[in-house]
């Protein structure tokens, strides 16, 4: 990894948390966990991550994602947890493996990881992507710990405290299908997190994570082991291919270019008939699962996909 500055340029109009975050638990709530792990450094996921927005209102959470299949990037998170720790409680940390995590990478358009932000009364705020030095990170936290002071973030979570005033609500069990997927996930056997979510929908048609959950975890499974700059050749020889050019956009939505995704497979309608043609629809309607129906992007290219067709 190489040390490069993320400016909030970088991310602008691409980090939105809202989708991620959940309600407050209440306003007595206290600055308690975020996941699983302790006080000072939790691992976060989809589901967990609005806990670790709402404890950026009362303590400044940094907040890292690496990648499982980059074992070189989780070093650099156990760099930062002895930075925290080292804090004594003014500072937490929140980490994310984006492997697993997908609304997450797809929220913040992770295209390097280490990547790390700040989250500060629930807004992130970009630091920097790639390795730093300890001596750097220390420097960045004290300057977190400076805005964070600035705008009344002051709290502090001791190891073990389970803090003072209302307990927040409890969080609801995952359905036991989810749980299997997940499981899964975190096995690296995506096939039986495919079996889990479609059992899940055979349940509940009505079941929208479980329906968001395979077609993500149908994502990774396609895009497993597929090298981007080959799959981008391949591609750019045969504009036609759709096999091809379906595989370019998965990895442009697995790396957060939803909108080149979506394009390319619009384009792909358009340029195609019959049966590749219906093909290009069908995979970039998949594609709006994985991304999110409610999501702006996938309602500007629907409209885009009836232009393209009719």
């Amino acid at each position: 990894m190489t040390d490069k500055p993320l400016t909030s340029a970088a991310l602008h109009g691409a980090v939105d948390l809202s989708s991620l975050a959940r309600p407050a638990a209440g306003a007595g709530a206290s600055a308690g966990p975020a996941g699983g792990g302790d006080q000072l450094v939790r691992e976060v996921d989809d589901v967990t991550f609005g806990d670790a927005v709402q404890q950026s209102t009362q303590v400044p959470v940094i907040f890292a994602v690496w990648s499982g299949s980059r074992p070189a990037s989780k070093d650099h998170v156990d760099l930062l947890a002895k930075v925290v720790r080292s804090y004594a409680g003014r500072v937490v940390l929140a980490t994310a493996d984006i492997d697993r995590a997908m609304q997450i990478r797809q929220a913040l358009q992770v295209q390097e990881v280490p990547m790390v932000l700040a989250l500060l009364q629930g807004q992130p705020l970009p630091l920097y992507a790639g390795d730093q030095s300890e001596e750097a990170v220390r420097q960045v936290v004290d300057k977190v710990l400076e805005a964070a002071a600035a705008n009344g973030v002051t709290g502090t979570v001791a190891a073990g405290d389970e803090g003072t005033g209302d307990a927040p609500e409890a969080e609801p069990e995952m359905p036991l299908l989810h749980r299997q997927a997940y499981d899964a996930i975190e096995a690296g056997d995506y096939g039986a997190a495919v079996t889990a979510y479609e059992q899940a929908l055979v349940e509940n048609p009505n079941d929208q994570d479980a329906r968001l959950g395979l077609g993500q975890v149908q994502l990774l499974e396609r895009t497993d082991g597929v090298d981007l700059a080959q799959a981008r050749a391949a591609a750019a020889d045969a504009p036609t291919d759709v096999a091809k050019q379906a595989m370019v956009a998965d990895l442009d939505v697995l790396g957060g270019h939803v909108e080149d995704a979506f394009q390319r497979l619009i384009e792909l309608v358009r340029a195609t008939t019959e049966e590749e043609r219906n093909a290009a629809r069908e995979h970039l309607v998949g594609l709006f699962d994985v991304v999110g129906v409610s999501d702006p992007r996938v309602k500007t290219a629907r409209r885009a996909l009836m232009s393209a067709l009719y």
